[in-house]
């Protein structure tokens, strides 16, 4: 797969990615709803070995223990989070590609913190919580 490139809306950050998508989803939960004020966020998930900032220095942050999210400090875009028991994975906010239709979700997670007002009709699978792995 070709590489991909991405970044903030006011182009201060700038990122790269290559290799095959491990996961693509929208999550509902309550710190994605908050850091991006949005009430889901669209997430690609790659092998962090290969994905790379290429101009400027995103600020970063722990929403959690074990989670460490990037931003850019400019305009406040979120760009990444990564879970530190998640071996190699670092997921991509889907919106921040230039290309974010080549990465349809494939499912939704965290319903259980969703927003009595968000309907989706898309027929994706849904979870209470994360995905279970196979």
């Amino acid at each position: 797969m070709k590489a991909l490139e991405g970044g903030c809306v006011c182009g201060a950050v700038r990122y790269r990615v290559t290799g095959k998508p491990k996961n693509t989803m929208v999550c509902h939960c309550q710190t994605c709803r908050r850091v991006a004020a949005s009430p889901v966020v669209a997430w690609v998930s790659f092998s962090e070995k290969g994905f790379r900032f290429t101009k400027g220095r995103p600020r970063e942050f722990r929403s959690s223990e074990a989670v460490l999210r990037t931003f850019c400090g400019d305009c406040g875009t979120p760009l990444t989070y990564r879970h530190d028991s998640y071996v190699d994975t670092l997921d991509i906010t889907t919106c921040s590609l230039d290309e974010p239709n080549r990465f349809a979700p494939t499912h939704h997670s965290w319903l259980s913190h969703d927003l009595a007002w968000v309907k989706f009709g898309d027929g994706l699978p849904t979870f209470q919580e994360f995905k279970p792995q196979p």
